[in-house]
């Protein structure tokens, strides 16, 4: 497996472009199939979940064009499959998106239960139950989800969770049902407008995304769009504690700071200097921060996918703090390896208790998930002397050409070959 090498020690300066959000791209490149038109995407980031994507699309029997510049076509008037295999979708959950959409365009599904990160019970079950509301017959055999429906009719679905995916799969469905449909406890995630705004754009009628009840009144048909997704807020977020953990100073291009208002917040409060203009956020951190305490809890408060990323800054903050996580279990598989780095962190049911230390000291460390990557990249950015994370196929998921950007702006990163 490949490894990135890092040498600690170097404050970051400089610009980074931030790209499209890979939790807006996915559903919005499954949206494609509700329309016999072509869906054309752009800024699309070059990430390996775009890319099983893809090719997950194009097995199916859409006709794909990707340009120089990442802008990706797709016209689904030619699928001759309505069946996501396992071997596809093994490495990725974003694969359960298809469901929704074959479902509601063509009548027909079948889709391999999802693998991805190893955070924990993320239950699809919500998505079914929704879909059956909806009148959809679905059973699930042999490790497949098995989905047909002559056309989906409206219903009222209350979510016991606020699921991003559920919301974003029953809201596809919906656009093609026959009549009302209101999803109560619905997720308000960016990513939820991004993918009605571009729904909307295709022909849709939906009100209330952003809020928990959102309404969607079924049309006949979808068509074509020209959509940009919009910019990622994680990468954005993990880009911010990157200056502030090696006490640099960057700014951050073709972003959304609206996105992020807790996270901004949160550095403030640490001691980071931030200024935002329009598109753009510069920090700058000169000293030690103090540390912060967080409870991560669905948008818009603070994000379980920025939790490891504060563990590893809080790790050299000034101060003792507690980083509560609410949204998933078993998500602190990272504790243990910027514990062997030589932060001081105890771990208490759902609770991580962080004492900060002066510094880390390099060591190997194993990446467990996406995000515990990027804190063990960050982690290593600051240490002192090497660090090599392995497993980083979990990184290449969700951040776009993460040690070229690093580079740029001056960390001493590359990438080992297997």
């Amino acid at each position: 497996m490949e490894k990135l090498l890092i040498s600690g020690g170097k404050p970051l300066k400089g610009e980074v472009r931030i790209s499209g959000a890979k939790n807006s791209v996915l559903p919005i490149l499954a949206a494609s199939l509700l329309s016999d038109e072509e869906v054309i995407i752009g800024n699309v980031p070059h990430l390996q979940d775009v890319t099983t994507t893809i090719s997950l699309l194009t097995e199916m029997g859409a006709t794909l064009s990707i340009d120089e510049k990442m802008k990706v076509s797709i016209n689904s008037s030619s699928m001759k499959s309505f069946y996501a295999p396992y071997e596809m979708v093994k490495t990725m959950r974003a694969s359960i998106l298809v469901l929704g959409p074959l479902l509601a365009h063509f009548g027909i599904a079948k889709v391999s239960l999802p693998g991805g990160c190893a955070i924990g019970s993320r239950p699809v079950n919500l998505h079914i139950e929704g879909l059956k509301a909806m009148g959809a017959n679905i059973k699930v055999e042999d490790g497949y989800i098995i989905a047909k429906a002559k056309r989906l009719k409206g219903a009222k679905i209350s979510l016991p969770i606020a699921t991003v995916t559920g919301t974003e799969n029953l809201m596809m469905a919906a656009t093609l049902a026959s009549g009302k449909t209101v999803i109560k406890n619905a997720a308000k995630e960016p990513e939820i407008i991004d993918l009605a705004n571009c729904l909307r754009l295709m022909g849709a009628s939906i009100e209330g995304d952003g809020t928990s009840d959102i309404t969607i009144i079924g049309v006949k048909k979808l068509s074509g769009c020209n959509y940009d997704v919009l910019p990622d807020r994680i990468e954005t977020a993990t880009f911010l504690v990157a200056a502030a953990i090696t006490k640099g100073n960057l700014t951050l291009t073709h972003t959304r700071p609206d996105t992020i208002k807790v996270i901004i917040n949160k550095l403030r409060k640490a001691g980071a200097k931030i200024l935002i203009k329009n598109d753009s956020i510069n920090i700058e951190v000169k000293s030690q921060l103090n540390a912060v305490n967080i409870i991560t809890n669905p948008y818009p408060d603070f994000p379980t996918d920025m939790q490891a990323q504060f563990i590893a800054l809080n790790s050299i903050s000034k101060g003792k703090s507690k980083v509560v996580e609410s949204v998933f279990e078993n998500r602190f598989m990272h504790v243990q390896e910027l514990v062997r780095m030589g932060a001081d962190i105890e771990i208490n049911g759902n609770t991580a208790i962080i004492k900060g230390v002066k510094g880390l000291i390099g060591a190997p460390v194993m990446a467990t998930d996406l995000r515990a990557s990027a804190s063990l990249i960050l982690a290593g950015l600051v240490a002192k002397g090497e660090t090599i994370v392995d497993r980083i196929y979990h990184i290449d998921r969700g951040y776009e050409c993460i040690e070229e950007k690093l580079t740029k702006i001056g960390a001493s990163i590359k990438r080992l070959p297997q």
